[in-house]
């Protein structure tokens, strides 16, 4: 089955589990960038917020379709 995650901050991505998402909480830029590292193989989408996407920079390639929540 595939996984849609949501990575960031606890306040916002805990209301995206109630849709069905895996949510990965991350408070700073190490532990977005250890649960990167941590995802599972079946992972199809990935939503981010700001905060993680910003700590991703250096990961996510260019070319990488993201979803980056608002600010």
């Amino acid at each position: 089955m595939s996984t849609i995650v949501v990575l960031g901050e606890r306040h916002r991505v805990e209301g995206f589990a109630l849709a069905g998402a895996t949510v990965f909480e991350a408070a700073d830029a190490d532990s977005v960038r250890d649960a990167w590292a941590r995802l599972p193989d079946d992972v199809v989408v990935i939503v981010l917020t700001p905060a993680a996407a910003d700590a991703l920079a250096d990961v996510v390639q260019a070319q990488a379709l993201r979803v980056v929540l608002p600010t």
